[in-house]
């Protein structure tokens, strides 16, 4: 298809057209705005100047695409976690301060304390005392290559932690003998659920980001055979040897596990009479 010009040719033996922008007949004066395009044209400058008006009488003054008023979706996550966080530490020590003041006279026997201190082990709401490995698991760097030859592209799924590999970590844990876990700053219990959203994990009310740091007491030689043996840890291993994927296994000598701070109520389903 041919180019056309902009610039204006005279015809052979004519005049030169008026330029106008539009193509005119040679010496054909340029046509004049009727009435009512001289009203449409001022509709439209009025309509602009509303916008304009009302968009800074709603911003007052502030930047509306900045304002820091106007919270992100995941910052209002972030201080909804931070909150969680402090009624889980202040559940915790009105639950402490209720135990002390009911060991002041309760009329236990001591076997009967022995045995609550039991259960209260069993349910790990106490703290836990022993030798412990940590294990981290973090993403890969966003612009990661095959390492090894043979392996095709990562897609950005290859590159980040999933649910089932924090699942896969935690249960070869507890088939270790884990007498008890820590993900990330909370205690787990026998009704924690691990997991993810995106790139994020949620645990019991919180948000958190990589590396996720899984620490577990026990038998640290069990624990790290029991890890090596999981089939789904020895997939997760692959994709880092293949793309970087973060992983490594610390002893961590004796350490304090905090028992668990958040509430312990069951809710369940009952059928409708």
């Amino acid at each position: 298809m041919s180019k056309q010009s902009n610039s204006a040719r005279s015809p052979e033996g004519g005049t030169s057209p008026v330029r106008t922008g539009r193509r005119w007949a040679p010496g054909m004066p340029p046509l004049s705005l009727r009435p009512w395009g001289k009203v449409l044209t001022a509709a439209v400058f009025a309509l602009a100047g509303l916008i304009f008006f009302t968009s800074f009488n709603t911003a007052k003054g502030t930047n509306i695409r900045t304002d820091t008023s106007l919270l992100k979706l995941s910052d209002l996550i972030q201080e909804r976690s931070r909150k969680n966080g402090a009624l889980e530490n202040s559940n915790g020590t009105l639950r402490d301060q209720i135990e002390s003041l009911a060991d002041r006279g309760d009329g236990r026997s001591p076997e009967e304390d022995a045995r609550l201190k039991a259960l209260e082990d069993e349910a790990a709401t106490r703290p836990l005392r022993g030798k412990a490995i940590t294990v981290t698991l973090n993403d890969a760097p966003p612009d990661a290559t095959a390492k090894l030859p043979g392996y095709p592209d990562p897609q950005p799924n290859d590159l980040v932690i999933h649910q089932q590999d924090l699942q896969a970590v935690v249960n070869a844990l507890w088939q270790g003998g884990a007498t008890g876990i820590k993900v990330m700053d909370q205690r787990l219990i026998s009704t924690s659920a691990v997991r993810c959203v995106g790139n994020t994990l949620i645990l019991q009310g919180r948000v958190y980001s990589p590396p996720y740091r899984i620490t577990a007491v026990g038998d640290t030689d069990r624990l790290k055979n029991s890890l090596a043996a999981s089939h789904d840890i020895q997939n997760y291993m692959l994709y880092v040897n293949a793309y970087g994927l973060g992983w490594q296994v610390k002893d961590q000598g004796r350490v304090t596990l905090p028992g668990y701070k958040g509430a312990v109520d069951l809710h369940y389903a009952q059928p409708v009479e």
